[in-house]
């Protein structure tokens, strides 16, 4: 079996490379990244695909299509944001010969389900999910809206070991904060978990206080982020409210700092999972709420969360057990994808299988559509003068009333 996976973006191709990493050794598996706006760095490409024979191409709409028509694919997985995985599977890739199967997914926690993530997702024969309780809520709402194939349960693939385990050489000295770009969104909230770290480092001289960095400040990532940490703690550091070197700011794989961890921090990221599964003890912040807009309403009921008091205390938690079961760690055997998506091939071939059904189809989704399809036929640069015009243009009929 044949199978071309596409991302967009770092978080979606990091999940793209470790879920083919679960294929079946029978499987013959190429891996690309569409150009976008969002595309990420060679440096982020490559500690992605850390252990790849190669790292994969960028390539745009046209080489895309190409490619695809070259490898004649069984199956393609759509790694990538909602209107890119939209636009790639009605549009790009449509009409591909023989058809193939189109799985998708998100690469992340995804408590709580969202409509959007489903309708964007519809028009693809298989939505990839990571737990019990996101399999049961997701298939809620497609049979409440319709549209979209099957839905299918796997561990996060880094949480499935095979190689993302890293012996510890030395001691367990660290500290990890993990960040999230879209929370917490002010930046005097962001600043008060930097605080909160130099307290820890203050009291604690024994432990390696370590900002994980999802992306350098130069660099693109899935979600903008306003307000920096490596620019606000410069900030205040500038401001003398902070010792310059107290915390330290790195990037690289999760795991290999999790290989060193004493203790680990988040508002809500999915790295929370790979300390769980590397026994490292954790934190995940409430001090700013609870809630789906935090993105960490799953966390409830975990017996991980905790203050930023907590956090200059040093007092990190272990999960509940039962949580656990319901919210990705659920048995390896219970997880069906790959049987699922074996089904689907055959059934295409079979001509048993009918196309899902997009719920973006029709004549009031065009514009959107079009709008989705210059983010990955336009360079990023060209389009990045082109929206800058715009808004030039907007500001200047306002000031004319």
């Amino acid at each position: 079996m044949k199978v071309l996976a596409v991302a967009d973006s770092d978080s979606y191709l990091k999940w793209a490379a470790h879920l083919l990493g679960d294929l079946p050794s029978s499987c013959t598996a190429e891996l690309a990244v569409i150009r976008t706006p969002i595309t990420p760095s060679p440096a982020q490409i490559h500690a992605a695909v850390a252990g790849a024979a190669a790292d994969p191409p960028v390539l745009s709409a046209r080489a895309l299509r190409r490619a695809a028509e070259r490898l004649r694919p069984d199956v393609v997985l759509v790694a990538c944001t909602g209107p890119v995985v939209d636009v790639l599977v009605s549009e790009v890739l449509a009409g591909l010969t023989p058809r193939p199967v189109f799985v998708s997914g998100l690469p992340g926690i995804s408590i709580p389900a969202t409509e959007k993530a489903w309708v964007f997702r519809s028009g693809c024969d298989l939505f990839v999910l990571h737990s019990e309780r996101e399999v049961e809520e997701f298939s809620a709402i497609g049979r409440e809206l319709g549209g979209g194939g099957a839905v299918g349960l796997t561990r996060l693939p880094f949480l499935l070991g095979g190689g993302g385990e890293v012996p510890v050489t030395g001691p367990r000295d660290r500290v990890v904060f993990a960040t999230q770009a879209k929370v917490p969104r002010r930046r005097e909230e962001r600043e008060r978990i930097l605080l909160g770290l130099a307290a820890l480092a203050g009291r604690r001289p024994d432990l390696d206080v370590v900002v994980k960095l999802r992306a350098l400040d130069t660099e693109r990532q899935t979600h903008n982020e306003r307000h920096h940490y490596q620019r606000l703690w410069q900030s205040l550091a500038d401001d003398g409210r902070v010792r310059p070197g107290a915390v330290r700011f790195a990037v690289g794989p999760m795991h290999e700092h999790l290989a060193h961890a004493a203790g680990f921090v988040t508002v809500s990221s999915t790295a929370a999972l790979e300390a769980i599964a590397q026994s490292v003890p954790l934190l995940v912040l409430s001090d700013f709420g609870v809630s789906a807009e935090m993105i960490n309403l799953v966390f409830e009921d975990s017996g991980l969360l905790g203050t930023l008091d907590d956090l200059s205390e040093s007092r990190f938690r272990t999960p509940d057990e039962a949580w656990c079961q319901a919210n990705y760690f659920h048995r390896r055997g219970e997880s069906d994808w790959v049987s699922q998506m074996v089904t689907l091939v055959a059934q295409v071939r079979a001509g048993r299988r009918a196309p899902a059904r997009s719920l973006l189809d029709g004549p009031q989704h065009a514009a959107a559509r079009r709008r989705a399809r210059l983010r990955v036929e336009v360079p990023p640069n060209v389009l990045r003068v082109g929206y800058r015009a715009k808004r030039r243009m907007r500001r200047y009929l306002n000031a004319l009333g």
